[in-house]
């Protein structure tokens, strides 16, 4: 993945209700990680 390319926000939001999700199987928590570890930083 180029520095430039962002996971979008849209696809941010939908990692993160995985994550906090008990039923999400670990193997998608590990890709909804990695999204999210990619994602733009929230401007304050």
């Amino acid at each position: 993945m180029a520095k430039t390319e962002k996971t979008s926000a849209k696809v941010a939001s939908k990692a993160s209700k995985l994550l906090s999700n008990p039923n999400t199987p670990k193997s998608v928590k590990s890709v909804a990680a990695s999204a999210l570890t990619q994602a733009a930083n929230r401007k304050k």
